[in-house]
């Protein structure tokens, strides 16, 4: 006749308390080192790459308009150089962090 889930926990918890072990640390706990830092930031970036990818391609399919006609309307808008600039930094830089720590893990 075997235990229920909530009973193996109760036993588990039981034993925990009194071997007074202390639980698994959290991640609050760890100094950040760069590692840590170049590998969460790895991953963001190619989450932002997923998303940017699929939500281009998701745009090309919807929009009814083809792409010279929305890049003369971004055109049209007559932004400055500093937000074009941003702008194009926004898009370049998780492309080649990405990219180039991807090599590095590789080396």
């Amino acid at each position: 006749m075997g235990t229920t889930a909530k009973e193996e926990m109760a036993r588990f918890w039981e034993k925990n308390t009194k071997s007074n072990r202390p639980l698994s640390p959290h991640v609050t706990i760890y100094k950040w080192s760069l590692p840590m830092a170049m590998s969460i930031t790895h991953r963001g970036t190619g989450v932002a790459l997923s998303l940017g990818v699929s939500l281009f391609g998701l745009a090309a399919l919807l929009l009814p308009e083809q792409f010279p006609h929305y890049l003369a309307l971004v055109k049209s808008l007559s932004l400055g150089p500093a937000l074009i600039y941003s702008a194009k930094f926004a898009l370049a830089f998780p492309f080649t962090y990405h990219t180039w720590n991807g090599v590095r893990h590789l080396v």
